[in-house]
């Protein structure tokens, strides 16, 4: 094919005039970069030619810029556009100005294979008149409408023109015609979106020295970008009930400003506030014309090796979930509520994710839901992990999404009786990190414990007794506290920490139990979370079997006994009463691996004897 023939001549004149065109083929002959205010936000302007035009109004959408930094769209570069969208800015005096966005493209020859400019093109008249096409160009075909076959913003159903609007009463706004996300900038007033709501905040209330206020906030997203949409005061009132997670709305008359990073994490240099003009209104027949919500979901029993404050989506099942418990907050005065749910996943962990308000108040804890949480925060304390909601965090329980249907299977098969671990659980290490083997006689040789800080070691041993007397003791009901209470015989239970009486309290395990190797005895301490896990019962159900069935819980206690686990220890000498002891305290149990349990033993043999060195 002779280079001439590479190209869909003729093109841009039509695409300039509304058409949409199947995969249009033309060449890059220049770029220009046009800097936004980070790295994610920066754009490139090309200048494109199909063989009798120029146009220098052609957009890359940034999720294509690692092309262009790989030298992909070098100068004579022949490109197949597989989607794009166009976009009328407003150019102030100079009027408006038909932009073409490029969403996908496939390189069809390198610029170096080309080797030079195909024809003789001329600069596209302002007005954007079309051009005779030559007889030799190929053929095109037009779009029945797909969007990725071309531009979605156009040819609206009329219908829409003439629908009531929410809000904004008196103007006049053509919803036939809509901009792109990516081509909004404070330098133009005149534009419609649409776009689809990612996610919705709760309403948030202030009051400082200025006044008091309220806002919540949405993020949109449509093929080209996201930005987030914040509604304060009447606004709020106006369209905080109407706005719905999933839906697809029309979006117009809003304020665009530099968005404040400290409160979104989306890519967009700038974000929408709501003013007494703005007008949003539902998009009925949107169907899949919009990109549906993406979620990169991460297995709990990742989530204990990410870094604090880390933003993830995770879905599970709810396990169990606590009471709602009800405090005042100390710094603020207000009455708060307060859930933990255990949620877990096929990677056979748990994780405790923390709700408040009226996500607390009206989580449906006896169904066990599926849980489905996009951009939730990793939260850190005591060496465990746990997650929670922030502004923009969307839950959604039981959603009609294959991941859920899948899980759900999972759950309802038995797959939770395979769980046997928390990134919850607390201790002074986290349970994943990297401990030495060793026996409780070589510990005791090394002095373990006796300096300044914890030492850690992981040993093979047997349970010989446990302490089922005191096992359990009754704790704060608030989730993050534990601490013990005293029984006033009122019917009340008192916190001195939290300075609180509670109608309730909730059992806690503080199991002690002898371990012993080949070498020696040991006492250690095993905290609630770890000690569900070896009994394979909750606090509450080994607390109750106490108080009601002692049969029952010597039955729960026995199923242990005389089994092996390898237990990744904590040992630290502390004082009582003047008397020094080192403390031990379980960080994990596990099921004995054989084959690293066998190289431990092999590389003593080899220690002992010599043998197998060199």
């Amino acid at each position: 094919m002779s280079s001439s023939g590479l190209l869909t001549t003729g093109c841009i004149a039509d695409i300039m005039h509304g058409s949409e065109l199947d995969k249009p083929v033309v060449q890059i002959l220049g770029s220009k970069r046009i800097a936004g205010g980070s790295e994610q936000s920066e754009r490139y302007r090309l200048l494109i030619s199909d063989g009798h035009n120029l146009y220098s109004f052609a957009m890359l959408a940034t999720q294509l810029n690692d092309l262009h930094h790989n030298g992909q769209l070098s100068e004579f570069t022949v490109i197949r556009i597989e989607r794009y969208i166009t976009s009328m800015v407003n150019r102030n005096e100079r009027g408006e100005k038909r932009v073409l966005i490029i969403l996908e493209l496939t390189v069809v020859k390198p610029g170096s294979s080309v080797g030079g400019k195909i024809g003789n093109p001329q600069p596209l008249a302002e007005g954007g008149q079309p051009t005779q096409q030559p007889s030799s160009a190929p053929s095109r075909t037009e779009s029945t409408g797909s969007v990725s076959n071309g531009s979605s913003y156009q040819n609206r159903n009329s219908s829409m023109m003439n629908s009531s609007m929410a809000g904004g009463s008196g103007n006049n706004v053509d919803f036939s015609l809509t901009h792109p996300i990516s081509s909004l900038s404070p330098y133009q007033n005149k534009w419609v979106i649409k776009a689809r709501v990612m996610s919705k905040s709760g309403v948030r209330v202030w009051s400082n020295a200025k006044g008091e206020g309220k806002l919540f906030s949405i993020d949109l997203v449509d093929e080209s970008g996201e930005i987030k949409c914040t509604g304060f005061k009447d606004q709020c009132d106006k369209f905080f009930d109407m706005i719905e997670v999933d839906k697809v709305y029309f979006v117009s008359k809003c304020q665009l400003k530099p968005a404040n990073k400290k409160f979104s994490t989306l890519k967009n240099d700038y974000e929408m506030h709501m003013t007494h003009d703005t007008i949003i209104q539902e998009c009925k027949d949107a169907g899949g014309s919009l990109p549906v919500i993406h979620y990169n979901f991460v297995p709990i029993s990742q989530i204990g090796n990410m870094e604090p404050n880390a933003i993830i989506d995770m879905i599970g099942v709810c396990k169990e979930a606590s009471e709602v418990v009800q405090f005042t907050a100390k710094t603020s005065g207000r009455d708060l509520k307060k859930r933990e749910v255990t949620v877990v996943d096929t990677s056979n962990a748990a994780v405790s994710l923390t709700l408040w308000g009226d996500d607390a108040q009206n989580f449906p804890a006896s169904t066990h839901p599926v849980v489905l949480v996009k951009g939730a925060r990793v939260n850190e304390f005591g060496g465990g992990k746990s997650i929670g909601l922030i502004g923009g965090s969307v839950m959604k329980l039981n959603p009609d999404i294959e991941a859920a249907h899948k899980i759900r299977g999972w759950y309802d098969n038995g797959g939770c009786d395979n769980v046997v671990s928390s990134v919850s659980t607390r201790s002074g290490a986290g349970a994943s990190f990297t401990t030495e083997w060793m026996s409780f006689h070589e510990a005791k040789e090394r002095n373990l414990g006796h300096g300044d800080k914890p030492d850690y070691f992981q040993v093979k041993a047997l349970v010989h007794n446990i302490k089922s007397g005191n096992a359990v003791y009754k704790a704060c009901p608030q989730p993050e506290c534990n601490k013990k209470v005293i029984d006033q015989e009122n019917g009340q239970f008192r916190c001195e920490k939290c300075n609180a009486d509670f109608p309730n309290f909730k059992y806690r395990l503080l199991v002690n139990m002898l371990v012993g190797d080949w070498t020696s005895n040991r006492w250690m301490t095993v905290f609630s979370d770890l000690a569900e896990q070896l009994l394979g019962r909750t606090s509450q159900e080994v607390g109750e079997a106490l108080d009601y069935n002692k049969e029952e819980a010597e039955r729960i206690f026995n199923s242990i006994s005389f089994k092996s686990y390898v237990f990744k220890l904590r040992t630290k000498v502390e004082f009582y009463a003047d008397a020094a002891r080192n403390k031990i305290t379980a960080v994990s149990a596990t099921p004995l691996n054989h084959k690293e349990y066998n190289s431990f033993l092999i590389k003593n043999i080899q220690d002992i004897t010599g043998v197998g060195k060199n």
